[in-house]
């Protein structure tokens, strides 16, 4: 009677344990990537090379401005592979040893430009020009938390714009939504990536570009996060977004590429 009991109890149980293998065995071939959300195209086309290259494996993508994305890694999210759009970011996690040390690559870089909308009569044409009265409304995004609002604002700094334009700045969650206000026509200029521009070029116009000496070099570093529970698959990714693949699909839209390990 036992006997059969125990039978009956493994043959009820099989369907969960089954199920929890599968799951387990499907966690082992997944990663989870955070990565700057000025990254969104480049990185799917490479997490698509990456799938078809090793076969089976799940890439899942976490993109969004790279301060808020290194918050939720301290705060325990479970992400395997971080790519930030500044070496501060990074930094922040480095420092609370959460990154696994060797890993940490600078991969790309990129520009600032000044952007307006595709239809606007606005008469700019440099950066000084944002003091003129025409221009109401400047986005660009917050610096506690967006990369690219922190070079916005050095650009601002450098040419002397910071206290006479604090009335007109409009913040956004991340590089993408200052893209979003201006090709919108909800204000009449932003600061932003070059590659960002390049994405909605039909939407909006670069006016200029900033010089490198107004402002820190927009560096993209990458690396595995400590706890992952698929280290070898996340360098692996990060080895295909430094390999040649990866290179040609950062120059297709528009980034700096490089290959410094520290």
């Amino acid at each position: 009677m036992v006997k059969k009991a125990c039978v009956f109890l493994l043959f009820s149980l099989w369907p969960l344990l089954f199920a929890t293998g599968e799951a387990f065995a499907q966690s082992e071939r997944e990663i989870l990537v955070s990565a700057a959300v000025s990254l969104t195209n480049t990185f799917q086309e490479i997490g698509d090379f990456f799938k078809g290259k090793q076969g089976g494996v799940r890439v899942l993508f976490n993109f969004g401005a790279s301060g808020d994305l290194a918050r939720q890694i301290i705060g325990g999210a479970p992400v395997d592979v971080f790519a930030s759009a500044s070496p501060k970011d990074m930094d922040d996690l480095d420092q609370k040893d959460l990154i696994i040390k060797g890993t940490r690559v600078n991969f790309a870089g990129n520009r600032i430009v000044l952007i307006t909308p595709f239809r606007s009569v606005s008469p700019l044409t440099s950066f000084h020009d944002l003091t003129r009265t025409e221009v109401k409304r400047v986005a660009i995004g917050n610096p506690k938390t967006v990369p690219a609002g922190r070079y916005a604002e050095e650009v601002l700094n450098y040419f002397h714009l910071t206290g006479t334009m604090t009335s007109k700045i409009i913040f956004a969650g991340n590089a993408r939504q200052v893209l979003d206000y201006v090709a919108r026509g909800e204000v009449d200029a932003g600061l932003v990536y070059s590659t960002d521009a390049l994405v909605r070029a039909k939407e909006i116009k670069s006016v200029a570009e900033a010089p490198e000496q107004s402002h820190s070099p927009v560096v993209y570093p990458i690396a595995v996060i400590k706890g992952t529970r698929n280290e070898p698959l996340a360098k692996q990714f990060i080895s295909t977004v430094t390999s040649r693949e990866g290179n040609t699909a950062l120059e297709k839209y528009g980034f700096r590429t490089v290959g410094q390990r520290r």
